[in-house]
Order: structure tokens, then C-alpha cells, then sequence
């Protein structure tokens, strides 16, 4: 029997629940940590006299930052192991989020923000591909979902907390990146992890991917169900990055960076600047970062939204539907200066995204190929954190042109581009390419 046909056949247990519960608490910071400044920001004007173009360049420094985090990170699991690339993306991330909170002006901040944003870009490729490769094929979609929703909690923590310390005095906002330095707690817990059996057998290390799913085995604590023999698996040429453009997936590639990139674009463009672009319009900054913390909330139950669909009907249909609500609620927040209304479609943005967010999780990694996978997942993450770069810039500059509304009407036209893409792009079905073994190992 395969060691894949092995790690399949597992039934839901404690196993998966601790992998998922470990990786979230990792997410939680990560997540807290990639919102931190939109929440310090409208301190960071007043404390640092930094003006509205230069939040957006120190927002844009983090997004490259993560792009440049995902694009290496995922070289580096690629050769270095997932495991090990976690850990010392989460390490990366945590100690640069002090750097934030030493920061004397825009430069030094924007020099932290980027140095931050490469770990939390590398963290998030690893994470994703990592979990695709440690939990049975019929069960990858919902333990993304219920990952992403454990860790979520992050931001609003992060949120809340960003509201209590901005009123202790104009140097208050420096705690906010403190909280982020609080990522190297979940280290510990991370020791226990395995390393992906997939990654292992990829490498020519196929004893040590044995005894990692005879000890993923032994943690399930009860008899397994009998293996099913798949057909036998060719071994493939050895494939090259470069491919990841051209032909079959090339295609796929192209779909995926398509999608990233409309998806972050437009939800930082939304969240990054919400909390600034409340407190320019009239609302007391208290208001403005408690109106967006509130929205937050959103969050876990759109993650969870994720959890019956992941698994069961598809990606194509779920995406394409989730976008065009994301859209909608994204051009309703920006009608309306309500506080009710601005908290409920606030809500709603965060909910459909982060369902999206989740179902292209489980999406990406399982469009190729293991021996390129991590880099593949790097590159197509990536790219939105890229765009995104200049993301920040073009949202700062579609409101001093064109106002506030306009806004949120470039979320909206993002949200059905996501929709269009995946109607003309996504194939209707696909599953994580299966691994060639060597020989076959004993149960």
C-alpha cells in the first residue's frame, strides 16, 4: 500500500484537530499582525506626522514585503522542509513586529513593515501547503476552512486591543506591534508537527516518510479502516518551476494569480484604509477604529461559511458566488455613513472574504504538482501581495481624486473581475497531483 493511500484512509480524530488547532494559532498572530497597521495607522498620522500618501507607502511596504516573503518562503520549504519553514517564518515575522514598535518615522516604519511582511508571506505559503499534505484527501478542504476560522479571532483581538491602547496616550499605537511580537508563543506547540510525508518522498527520503505516517497513524488512537488500492502512480520527470506558465499549468497559474491578486487588492484596499477614511469623514477616531473593529467580527463565521462547501461541491461554483456577494456588500459600505449600516456591510465584506480566502486555500495547492507546490503556492499568493504594493497607492489616490464612494466601488469591480476569472478559467474539478513511491510499505 501507498504511504498516501495510508494518510486517506484516516477517519476524523484528535490527529486532525491538532494539526488544525496548532497551524491556527499560528494564523492568529499572523493574521493580527498583517492588520496591525491598518489599526495604528490613524494613531501613527498624528504620533509620527505622517501623511495620507505616506500611510499608503508604508502599507504598500508591507504588502512587498509579503510577496517577497511567499516567492522565497516558498523556495525554501520547497528545499528546506515545511516544517522547518514554518517555524522559521513564525520566528521572522514575531521579532520584526518589535522593529514596528521602534519605529521614529515613516522610514524606519516602512523599512519594519517590509521586513515583517516577508515573514508573514512566508508563514501563510507554508502553512497552506503544509496542512494540504499532513491531512487525508476527502477532509483538506474543511480542515483549511476550520483552520483559517480558529485563527481568525486574531484580528478582531488585534482590533479590540488596538482600541484600548490608542486612547493611553499618543504613544499608545506602539503596543499595537508588540501584540504581533507575540507569535514566537505558538513556536512551542509547532515542535510536534511531523514533516509533510509528500515532501519527504519527493526528496528520495522514503524511510523517513514512512516512520512520519506510522506516527500520524499512532495518533489517531483507534483501529483504521482498510486501505484503498489506487491505481499506480508513474514517476514523473523532474519538474521545473518555469513550467508553472506555460501549458496545462500554465493556465491554472494564470487563474490563480488573477484571483489573488483581485482578492487582496480589494480587500485591504477596504480594510487597510476603512479605519482612516472613517476618521477623515467625520468620525472620532475611537469611532471610526471601533466601527471597524466591530466588522471583524465577520470573520470566523465567513471562514466557517467555507466548511459544508470546501469538500463537497466544488471550488468553482462556491467562488464564484461568494465573489459576487463580496462585490455587492463592497459597493453598499461605501452608499452609506450609517453606523449600523456601516457595521453590517462591513461584516458582510469580512465574512465572504475570508470564505474566500479559505476555499482558495484549499484551491491553490491542490492545482500541482508536489515537487512544485510550495513554490507554485508562493508565486500565486504572491502576486496579490505584489499588486497589492501598489494596491494601497492606487486606493489613496482614487480617494483624493475621486472621493470616498469611488472607493469602495474599485472593491466591488474587483469582486465580479474575481467572478468573471474563475467562470472562464477554473477547471470544473481538481485534486492534489498524488506522489510516486518507490516501493510499496507495510501498514
Amino acid at each position: 500500500m501507498t504511504l498516501q493511500a495510508r494518510l486517506d484512509r484516516l477517519p476524523w480524530s484528535r490527529y486532525q484537530w491538532q494539526v488544525a488547532g496548532t497551524l491556527a494559532f499560528c494564523f492568529a498572530f499572523e493574521l493580527a499582525d498583517i492588520n496591525s497597521f491598518a489599526y495604528a495607522a490613524p494613531a501613527v498620522h498624528h504620533a509620527l506626522r505622517v501623511g495620507f500618501r505616506a500611510v499608503s507607502v508604508v502599507t504598500a511596504a508591507g504588502f512587498l514585503g509579503m510577496f517577497t516573503g511567499a516567492a522565497l518562503g516558498g523556495r525554501l520549504a520547497e528545499r528546506f522542509g515545511r516544517r522547518r519553514g514554518l517555524r522559521a517564518s513564525v520566528v521572522w515575522f514575531s521579532v520584526c513586529s518589535l522593529a514596528n514598535a521602534a519605529a521614529f518615522d515613516a522610514t524606519t516604519l516602512t523599512a519594519a513593515r517590509f521586513l515583517t511582511g516577508c515573514g508573514l508571506g512566508a508563514m501563510t505559503v507554508v502553512a497552506v501547503t503544509y496542512l494540504a499534505e499532513l491531512v487525508p484527501a476527502n477532509q483538506r478542504g474543511r480542515l483549511q476552512a476550520s483552520t483559517l476560522a480558529a485563527g481568525l479571532p486574531g484580528i478582531p483581538a488585534m482590533a479590540f486591543s488596538a482600541r484600548a491602547v490608542i486612547g493611553l496616550g499618543p504613544q499608545g499605537w506602539r503596543l499595537i506591534f508588540v501584540f504581533g511580537a507575540l507569535g514566537l508563543v505558538p513556536l512551542v506547540i509547532t515542535r510536534w508537527l511531523p514533516e509533510s510525508p509528500a515532501w519527504l518522498l519527493a526528496h528520495g527520503r522514503a524511510a523517513e516518510a514512512a516512520d512520519a505516517v506510522a506516527a500520524i497513524e499512532g495518533r489517531v488512537g483507534r483501529p483504521l479502516p482498510p486501505v484503498v488500492v489506487a491505481a499506480p502512480v508513474p514517476v514523473p520527470p523532474r519538474l521545473r518551476a518555469r513550467l508553472l506558465f506555460f501549458g496545462p499549468l500554465g493556465r491554472r497559474t494564470v487563474l490563480l494569480m488573477t484571483v489573488w491578486v483581485l482578492l487582496t487588492i480589494s480587500y485591504y484596499g477596504f480594510a487597510s484604509f476603512a479605519p482612516a477614511l472613517l476618521h477623515d469623514h467625520g468620525f472620532t477616531l475611537t469611532h471610526s477604529v471601533g466601527y471597524t473593529a466591530l466588522t471583524t467580527l465577520g470573520a470566523v463565521p465567513g471562514a466557517l461559511l467555507a466548511w459544508p462547501v470546501a469538500d463537497r461541491f466544488g471550488m468553482r461554483g462556491p467562488i464564484t458566488v461568494l465573489s459576487l456577494l463580496f462585490a455587492g456588500s463592497g459597493v453598499a459600505y461605501g452608499l452609506t455613513f450609517a453606523p449600523t449600516a456601516i457595521v453590517v456591510f462591513g461584516f458582510l465584506v469580512a465574512a465572504l472574504n475570508q470564505a474566500l480566502v479559505a476555499l482558495m486555500y484549499s484551491y491553490t495547492p491542490r492545482l500541482f504538482p508536489v515537487e512544485i507546490r510550495a513554490t507554485a503556492t508562493g508565486i500565486c499568493y504572491g502576486a496579490g501581495r505584489l499588486l497589492n504594493a501598489f494596491g494601497p497607492l492606487v486606493v489613496g489616490q482614487i480617494y483624493l481624486t475621486l472621493g470616498y464612494t469611488p472607493v469602495f466601488v474599485f472593491v466591488g469591480a474587483c469582486g465580479a473581475l474575481i467572478a468573471v476569472s474563475v467562470l472562464a478559467l477554473a477547471p470544473r474539478r481538481a485534486a492534489l497531483a498524488p506522489v510516486a513511491e518507490p516501493a510499496p510499505s507495510p501498514a
